[in-house]
């Protein structure tokens, strides 16, 4: 399965995050996987390239030509797909896409997850977000979601689109079973 992650590139968060990023790598890698993320070597993204690598995953780094060019390209990475633009990058991340999990991070994650989403209320896609809440750090975002869906904001049920995992065994029981779901 290719699963895609979306995360933060920061390296100044809660250390309890990275603990939690490694543990989800290391499953990854140790299971046949293979992660999809946005390529860079700093932060999370680092964290679970590195453990998903290291556990003997395959690790695609799907990165915008300018951060490689500041030398940014993670060295964790197996396969380098070069873009020009974050929008391009969303598109190529999302093909490759058989599951995507967001971790925390900020504006960069919530615009790929909201991506994702949307573009899966108009039928491009079947995937589902997963938001890896870790410590809680979703929890603000889906409070938000439950009160759009309350005012009426959101059609349909939103948690076919995005659904809140608490835990690595409640990330991994929200995987599709197969490529084809």
């Amino acid at each position: 399965m290719h699963i895609t992650v979306f995360c933060s590139a920061n390296n100044h968060i809660d250390p309890e995050y990275f603990t939690m990023a490694e543990e989800f790598g290391r499953w990854i890698g140790k299971n046949g996987h293979t992660l999809v993320y946005g390529g860079h070597d700093e932060g999370l993204m680092e964290c679970i390239a590195r453990a998903t690598h290291e556990a003997g995953g395959r690790v695609e780094g799907v990165i915008p030509r300018r951060l490689v060019n500041s030398g940014h390209l993670s060295q964790y990475v197996d396969v380098e797909i070069l873009c020009e633009t974050l929008s391009e990058r969303k598109d190529i991340m999302l093909r490759r896409s058989d599951a995507v999990v967001a971790l925390p991070g900020g504006i960069g994650t919530l615009d790929e997850v909201f991506t994702v989403a949307a573009s899966g209320t108009l039928d491009y896609h079947r995937l589902r977000v997963v938001m890896y809440d870790m410590n809680g750090f979703w929890t603000p975002l889906e409070q938000l979601m439950d009160a759009l869906q309350e005012k009426g904001m959101i059609r349909g049920d939103y948690h076919r689109r995005v659904t809140f995992a608490k835990n690595l065994e409640e990330v991994v029981a929200a995987l599709p079973t197969s490529s084809h779901e």
